[in-house]
């Protein structure tokens, strides 16, 4: 290793002294690969000999700093954290002296990140979800043995996410939950962080350190509120946006259709379309009822499209908690309708 990113990483230690406080030798290991190599040992060493007890730890610090990089900016990151821009400022500020070293470059698009920002950035996510996943152990009720937080997107908390959980009560009482739904872009972060342990997404970008597994392939198929309608036009037609893939093979298939109305949150789209009349693609399990109940028909001869469900888990996931879950969620998902 070389000089510098080792006392950069001796600097991130210390700022994040409490983490560091509850790092076993093992766990610290797991930072350099799985081997006891010398460095573990004098990173070892180094943080217990130099802890501040009273300068603490201020994870703030290192969530502003990853809030900037997901976001580019200094005013975006401000907004996604609910704070002021010169509080977003000031931690970095702090942040910079501590390392040691000047993390981002401020120019009018927004910031980047210097050579040694891009040396934080490999480490800082681990520290913030080894504290998350600390606060979580400690939080655990009375009578359970661990806490699971699991999140979807908004279109699968109903009926898959709310399956997963009734699944997950009666056959893991002893694993307390945590439920939280969110847009794509922040559950993906929260799972990269630790602040979530599993998630279900469609089309998750790949990230390092997170592991993607295919749960199923939905159907999408057309629905109308109209019984005997054999056509679509663009008056009555409800885009529905399912993602890049499905704007591909729509666009194949319907070239000279020009909607009305284009929606990007399933829920929404389906209670417009069901209060408004029309027509448009929708995932088979959110309207199976309202076929069953009348409300919907679909068209017969138009094509279908397949949107695949996934699941994200972070690879250092307590597998004792997580293996149980996921194949809940998986027995969960066959029972669907319209997937395979």
């Amino acid at each position: 290793m070389r000089t510098n990113e080792f006392h950069l990483r001796l600097s991130a230690i210390f700022l994040l002294g409490q983490t560091a406080c509850l790092l076993t030798l093992y766990q610290l290991d797991y930072f350099h690969s799985g081997r006891k190599s010398e460095c573990g040992k004098r990173f070892f060493i180094a943080l217990w000999c130099n802890f501040d007890a009273q300068s603490g730890m201020d994870t703030e610090l290192a969530r502003t700093f990853l809030e900037i990089v997901s976001t580019g900016s200094f005013v975006r990151a401000s907004e996604r954290l609910n704070v002021g821009q010169t509080t977003v400022s000031a931690r970095i500020r702090n942040l910079e002296q501590q390392l040691g070293r000047q993390l981002f470059v401020r120019h009018k698009g927004g910031a980047t990140l210097t050579p040694a920002g891009e040396q934080f950035l490999r480490h800082a996510p681990l520290f913030v979800q080894l504290w998350q996943r600390t606060q979580h152990q400690v939080a655990v009720p009375a009578g359970r043995r661990a806490v699971l937080t699991v999140g979807s997107e908004v279109s699968l908390a109903q009926p898959l996410l709310l399956n997963w959980i009734l699944w997950m009560r009666d056959a893991l009482p002893d694993i307390s939950l945590r439920v939280q739904v969110d847009v794509p872009k922040d559950i993906l972060s929260q799972v990269a962080s630790g602040a979530i342990d599993i998630a279900i997404m469609y089309a998750p970008q790949h990230k390092p350190g997170l592991k993607i597994d295919l749960l199923m392939e939905e159907e999408l198929v057309l629905v109308s509120t109209e019984p005997d309608i054999r056509r679509i036009d663009g008056g009555g037609y409800v885009y529905m946006d399912w993602g890049s893939d499905f704007e591909l093979h729509h666009g194949m298939n319907f070239p000279d259709l020009a909607p009305d109305v284009y929606i990007n949150l399933g829920p929404l789209a389906l209670n417009y379309l069901l209060a408004a009349g029309g027509s448009g693609y929708f995932r088979v399990s959110a309207v199976e009822a309202y076929i069953k109940a009348g409300r919907l028909h679909v068209i017969p001869d138009m094509p279908r499209f397949s949107y695949p469900v996934y699941a994200v888990h972070h690879t250092s996931a307590d597998e004792s908690v997580l293996t149980p879950a996921l194949r809940g969620l998986h027995q969960m998902s066959r029972e669907l309708p319209g997937t395979s």
